[in-house]
């Protein structure tokens, strides 16, 4: 699934292209989409200038001039800038053409993302936690948030009201960074270790954007291209293989259904 920083690479690559730009026109070839999309979207948003561009958690927020559209990747989907006579692909479900020229198009093979017109808040953003990478989130506010909790620690960093876009592969990292076994009672941990992890968490995620995400199954960014994070994982998709650290071997267990990979001896 794309997480955080493929959103935020996306975002990025998109942005020049399609910001200040009007709509020329928005074709939806498939809209049975996570949630449908509105049958008279073109009707909507046709002659609208995207204003302003945003992240929130794994959704991209396009402004218009009246209301926006909400866009999240689902579990393998991409937004890509595509030359205009370039063939449409399948699983190219929408595509937006904008006054300079370029051509935006949604490609989501699996059908879980979204793309959603609100002329006020969304409400899929309501109730969410802080930005992993703002002021707003530290070690104090997972110390306090965690006090008398028995859930793991890594389900609890990965809730979304604890703090956004934390997902599995970024999780994995930040806690084999701080040490941290991904199954001690989150409840259990001292200020001290969140603080340790709070950093690491922002450290992982602001690597990972820098690097373009994470290239696993079939991510690109918003020009097609892949991330190269991957290339520098510490135990995500590596159990039973050697510890970078220890030369130990990692173990692989099951965490709310969601598979975690982290060192016994270095992560206590």
């Amino acid at each position: 699934m794309p997480e955080l920083p493929e959103v935020e690479t996306t975002l990025r690559g998109i942005e020049p292209a399609i910001a200040g730009q009007v709509i020329n026109s928005i074709r939806v070839h498939q809209g049975s989409l996570r949630w449908p999309v509105n049958p008279n979207l073109a009707q909507l948003v046709e002659g609208q200038t995207v204003t302003h561009l945003s992240r929130r958690a794994k959704y991209l927020l396009m402004q218009l001039d009246q209301g926006s559209m909400l866009v999240h990747l689902g579990m393998s989907g991409s937004l890509r800038i595509v030359q205009p006579n370039e063939e449409l692909r399948k699983h190219d479900h929408i595509e937006m053409q904008m006054s300079n020229g370029s051509l935006l198009r949604f490609h989501d093979p699996r059908r879980f993302g979204c793309w959603l017109w609100s002329e006020g808040p969304h409400q899929q953003l309501a109730h969410l936690g802080p930005e992993p990478l703002s002021d707003d989130f530290n070690g104090q506010r997972l110390y306090q948030l965690s006090r008398r909790r028995k859930v793991a620690v890594k389900p609890f960093i990965m809730d979304n009201k604890i703090v956004v876009g934390v997902g599995n592969i970024y999780a994995s990292e930040a806690l084999f960074r701080s040490g941290i076994r991904p199954d001690r009672a989150s409840g259990n941990l001292s200020l001290r270790r969140y603080t340790e992890l709070a950093g690491h968490i922002k450290e992982v995620l602001a690597a990972a954007i820098v690097q373009g995400g994470t290239t696993l199954r079939d991510f690109v960014n918003g020009n097609g291209e892949p991330g190269y994070f991957q290339q520098t994982l510490a135990v995500y998709g590596r159990g039973d293989e050697p510890c970078i650290a220890c030369a130990g071997r990692l173990k692989e267990i099951k965490l709310g259904q969601r598979s975690s990979v982290f060192c016994p001896r270095c992560q206590r």
